[in-house]
């Protein structure tokens, strides 16, 4: 049926009024046994979705929501982010709504502010944050429920009771599973942890990714002091990263908790030093093209698009049908080899 069908064509068919058809769709009065099945018998028929009939609520207000996010410019782990909002703009474009993504330099602190500062001052009804900084974001959480809008988080987490709703993975897991890969792949010797181009102070998802990583190892027995921490930056990332491995030669893997693991794996085929056991994150092109030269033995993937996508729909089910939002939406931690990776690749 290409025709999309208002209450009033519903009701027509089910032989009831559009005030009958209204307290079905919304769950709300008394409707009768048999009108209700009336009703539910044309739904089913026309295969109902509710944005056949979004145009035609009531409700005329047009609800605001904001992503705010890392520039994909600066790290190219936020493109399918984009791909996300983009989605949900077009799956949910019979809804009273405006989608718009605002974006933050990811490696400053006043950016992430400043551009926060800018959505505050539009007055969203709600905001879909990337809290990048943790400290930074608390603090602009906490001015957004001032101001009565709605928050919502991905990729980071925040243990905040402003925090309503979070879609990602579970980041301390993760790290679990990037030590158990690197465990069955290396032989026994040091580990390092690499974090690249991030402030880790305030970096909590890097900080809970290294925490599982080593509480793993903990557990296994291994001495902390054969896992090292390496903290990496623009634009001394090779020289800084050579040294090290000419002060550790025992090393044996590395597990790298941001997208930037191609930066380890190139310096490993400039150089042409013998190969260490790779384990990273995200499916962008420079990791996936190395993950199939063999320079990177896996990456964790963490489906941004995904995350963006179902935090938008929950937020958009909230205002428009009255849902709540949840508390939590965890994703599978998914393991991609070079034998698997077309399948996430679509």
């Amino acid at each position: 049926m290409d025709k999309k069908l208002t209450i009033k064509d519903i009701a027509l068919l089910a032989g009831v009024s559009k005030g009958t058809v209204d307290r079905v769709l919304h769950k709300r009065g008394k409707v009768s046994t048999k009108a209700f099945e009336s009703v539910n018998a044309v739904l089913n028929e026309i295969d109902y979705e509710p944005n056949l009939i979004a145009r035609n609520l009531k409700n005329n207000k047009i609800y605001s929501l904001v992503v705010v996010l890392p520039d994909p410019s600066f790290d190219p782990y936020w493109l399918p982010c984009v791909k996300g909002i983009e989605e949900a703009i077009k799956e949910f474009k019979a809804f009273n709504l405006s989608i718009k993504a605002h974006y933050f330099n990811p490696e400053s602190t006043k950016s992430f502010i400043t551009v926060n500062e800018n959505v505050l001052a539009l007055s969203p009804d709600a905001v879909l944050l990337a809290p990048l900084f943790y400290k930074e974001a608390i603090t602009v959480m906490n001015l957004y429920k001032e101001k009565g809008v709605v928050v919502s988080t991905f990729n980071n987490q925040v243990q905040s009771a402003e925090d309503l709703n979070f879609v990602g993975q579970d980041l301390y897991q993760s790290g679990r599973v990037g030590a158990k890969l690197l465990d069955s792949i290396a032989n026994n010797g040091k580990f390092a942890i690499i974090h690249i181009n991030e402030k880790f102070k305030n970096a909590v998802h890097m900080q809970e990714k290294e925490r599982g990583f080593r509480t793993f190892f903990k557990e296994k027995g291994v001495q902390e002091e054969a896992i090292i921490t390496l903290k990496l930056k623009n634009p001394s990332i090779e020289l800084n990263f050579t040294k090290f491995l000419e002060e550790n030669p025992n090393l044996q893997g590395i597990f790298v908790t941001t997208s930037k693991g191609y930066q380890i794996a190139k310096i490993f085929n400039q150089t042409q030093r013998s190969k260490i056991a790779i384990i990273g994150y995200d499916l962008i092109e420079e990791n996936v093209a190395y993950l199939h030269q063999g320079s990177i033995d896996f990456l964790i993937h963490q489906n941004p698009k995904r995350q963006v996508y179902l935090a938008l729909t929950s937020l958009v089910e909230h205002f428009i049908f009255g849902k709540s939002i949840p508390g939590t939406t965890l994703l599978p931690i998914d393991i991609v080899n070079c034998e698997n990776s077309i399948f996430y690749m679509a």
